[in-house]
């Protein structure tokens, strides 16, 4: 049931053999999460990557006001979120917030690093999907920056 549902929800997964799809699972651990509660805070030392299979999180930064944040983008079924986190051994950077009850996968950076060992194919597809996913967003955030000037 989770292959095809990877398959229908995430343009990257579509493309890849069920087989692969069953590997990369088993990297994986399925949570669910409930309107409200937060995935990861500003500041947080954790390293996984996200992937959307139902559900809806908010992306938000803190601003220099005290206690308030801005959110940047939100989120749904067939998006990934926080893999820049899952590469890098960097603080995050943003506060992800679930608003609609979530089931997502979470890909930890240990679990990433074991399937770069043992499914180097599989591992290597999966960074090149991150860094086009990463550079779409980057591309619409200087849109979004150049609109305001």
């Amino acid at each position: 049931m989770l292959p095809e549902k990877m398959k229908k929800e995430f343009q990257f997964f579509n493309v890849l053999p069920e087989e692969d799809i069953n590997a990369f699972l088993s990297f994986c651990e399925n949570r669910q999460i409930s309107t409200g509660e937060t995935l990861w805070k500003e500041g947080d030392k954790d390293n996984y990557a996200a992937f959307i299979l139902d559900g809806q999180l908010a992306i938000k930064k803190k601003t220099e006001f005290e206690g308030k944040h801005i959110i940047v983008g939100t989120y749904g079924k067939g998006s990934v979120v926080g893999e820049l986190c899952l590469l890098t051994d960097n603080y995050r950077t943003v506060t992800a917030e679930i608003i609609a009850s979530a089931d997502l996968l979470l890909l930890s950076s240990e679990k990433f690093e074991e399937m770069l060992n043992s499914r180097p194919a599989l591992g290597l597809k999966l960074l090149k999907n991150f860094f086009v996913t990463t550079s779409i967003r980057l591309r619409r955030s200087y849109d979004r920056i150049a609109s305001v000037f």
